[in-house]
């Protein structure tokens, strides 16, 4: 049995930067992985299936082709294997919430099979087949903090994140990314890179400089949005609270863990039912699964 984590991602800034001919958004973004998220786990089989787990199991039981039977489908083909694998995946996270939960489940896949099966495809080649996947699946194969920028096909290295705790809160609602980024209006923003600081205030200064340019249509379509980072922002201890992605997940950003911890319990006490919530820290990424330089796609 391969088992592999999907963390969840994190776009600690995401900054909406222009506009491709073909309708799709270009973005910067410093993405990071939380040590909250799901877990895809694969063994032999003569045919590819895939049994699901987990608290939020049941929101995909109706997709009879998901992102995790997608990416076996083609890596099999990349490889030109005729291996098969029984898969499981264990749903912790939220579906349609802002933290790439499908596009780590992917990317976990691929990585799970690669070792079942005995290598991956050439680097560049596994971008192609990740990003096919959806944008955000080629940061998410190697799941450390990062910039992302184009429509999530470059992926730059951003060096290590000061230790931090982190609380995620999503108010119980999905909201789709089409929509939000539909919901966009104004003028596009300009990248805002920073070299990372050295501890947790210093990071939370530096996003406070940066914005996530969805979180505006993404509140107009969902304003309990709102009423989860008023939630963090009251907290004690929160040094920064701001919506991942596209919605509607936010995260509180603490000194550390125990912080953290602290900070969820309170808010688990008050917080109006249907409401998850999550604490933890950064992922700890282990020696890279997939290695080799990324071009692009």
């Amino acid at each position: 049995m391969i088992v592999e984590f999907a963390p969840a991602k994190i776009n600690l800034s995401l900054h909406v930067v222009g506009k491709r001919v073909d309708g799709y958004h270009l973005l910067d973004s410093l993405v990071a992985f939380a040590d909250i998220g799901d877990e895809v786990a694969a063994a032999p089989g003569e045919l590819l299936s895939l049994a699901l787990g987990g608290p939020f199991a049941t929101a995909l039981a109706g997709e009879p082709d998901n992102l995790v039977l997608r990416a076996a489908r083609a890596l099999a083909a990349a490889s030109a294997t005729d291996e098969g694998a029984k898969i499981r995946l264990t749903k912790n996270l939220p579906v349609a919430s802002g933290i790439g939960g499908g596009s780590s489940d992917a990317a976990a896949t691929l990585r799970a099979l690669g070792r079942l099966w005995g290598g991956l495809p050439p680097r560049e080649r596994l971008d192609e087949l990740a990003y096919a996947l959806g944008a955000d699946t080629i940061v998410c194969l190697d799941p450390r903090a990062s910039w992302m920028s184009g429509t999530g096909e470059t992926v730059e290295p951003a060096g290590e994140l000061p230790e931090a705790g982190l609380v995620l809160v999503n108010p119980g609602i999905a909201v789709p990314t089409p929509m939000v980024f539909r919901a966009r209006t104004g003028p596009f923003s300009k990248p805002e890179r920073f070299p990372i600081p050295a501890d947790a205030p210093g990071l939370a200064r530096a996003l406070a400089a940066t914005s996530n340019d969805l979180a505006g249509p993404a509140l107009r379509l969902a304003p309990a949005i709102g009423e989860a980072l008023a939630a963090l922002e009251s907290l004690p201890g929160a040094l920064l609270s701001r919506m991942s992605g596209s919605g509607a997940t936010c995260f509180g950003l603490f000194a550390d863990r125990p912080a953290a911890a602290a900070a969820a319990k309170t808010l688990k006490s008050r917080a109006p039912a249907g409401w998850w919530i999550a604490a933890g820290g950064w992922h700890k990424a282990p020696v890279p699964a997939v290695v080799g330089p990324r071009r692009g796609c």
